[in-house]
């Protein structure tokens, strides 16, 4: 299929593989580069939600944790 091509609307030239590949090329570039600049302050917000979210179970816990216990008093006698 390396001589495939189409005619293009407006200006009748032929679109072909290499053109395709090439416009594709550019495209993803783009977005990479945007996934790379964007990837730092995703990594930082996934790990503050992180801590946030042990933080939340430890105090859940904890405060589940007294209302459960007994308290026990020893006296001597």
């Amino acid at each position: 299929m390396a001589g495939t091509t189409t005619k293009a609307g407006s200006n009748g030239r032929l679109i072909t593989r290499e053109d395709l590949q090439a416009a594709y090329a550019q495209v993803m570039g783009e977005g990479e580069a945007t996934a790379r600049a964007a990837a730092p302050r995703g990594l930082a917000l996934a790990g503050a939600l992180g801590i946030l979210i042990i933080a939340l179970a430890f105090l859940a816990g904890r405060r589940r944790g007294r209302s459960r216990s007994a308290v026990v008093e020893i006296r001597r006698l």
